[in-house]
């Protein structure tokens, strides 16, 4: 996908000395400046149009101008995934389901990238804060989720990989409070070999993570007892 016109502007505004500004609208004929914004980042993901077909679409990440986060430098800018999907069933997927799977790897790059920033480029769990490790998780996986919680940044969570393998195959959770909860179908020993002491917590749980938490809990309780 090219950029052009309003989005090349967005995406070159720094190099060519243009600045962006950030108003809400609050209601009819009346809006309310917000801040200046400097472009941060940039990626694709697929998207539905007004005809409700699939399309492709540019997502840009902005920060508040002159705001130094600190981030460290990504090696994926502008590739169209990240990473692969994994599909745990043998039996090979019917047309809708296989066109499904080639198109959501457009969007991957962008919505880790989303993961990355929501969680500030650490871990949930541990703040560790490589990104060449973390991994981008979906809460309610991929398979089960609607469209629109493919790609809701709510239904996501930055995990260091021991944690991720666990919270994939639903051998933890986590509560409302962010407070972990161990599968009893692994030795507390045995949790302790990899790491895993019960007593962690997430450190930015978000209103909206709590709603696909939810249904992580209840697939976790039904694997545990």
């Amino acid at each position: 996908m090219d950029f052009t016109r309003g989005n090349l502007a967005l995406k070159n505004h720094l190099e060519n000395g243009k600045r962006v500004f950030l108003f809400e609208y609050v209601k009819k004929g009346y809006v309310r400046f917000e801040t200046e914004l400097e472009l941060l980042d940039v990626d694709f993901f697929t998207t539905h149009d007004r005809k409700g077909k699939q399309r492709e679409a540019i997502k840009f990440f902005f920060k508040r101008a002159g705001v130094d986060l600190n981030l460290p430098k990504l090696d994926d800018s502008f590739r169209t995934y990240t990473e692969p999907l994994f599909v745990q069933e043998f039996d090979l997927p019917d047309t809708t389901e296989r066109k499904g799977l080639v198109t959501s790897r457009v969007g991957q790059g962008a919505y880790r990238k989303s993961i990355l920033h929501r969680w500030r480029y650490k871990c949930a769990v541990t703040k560790f804060d490589d990104p060449r490790i973390l991994i981008a998780s979906h809460i309610v996986p991929w398979k089960n989720s609607t469209d629109e919680e493919r790609l809701d940044v709510d239904n996501g969570i930055l995990l260091s990989p021991t944690y991720d393998a666990l919270f994939d195959r639903h051998l933890i959770t986590f509560d409302e409070k962010g407070k972990i909860l161990l599968s009893d179908q692994i030795m507390r020993d045995s949790f302790l070999k990899i790491g895993v002491n019960g007593n962690e917590k997430l450190q930015r749980l978000h209103d909206g993570n709590k709603v696909y938490l939810r249904k992580h809990q209840e697939q976790f309780q039904s694997s545990t007892y």
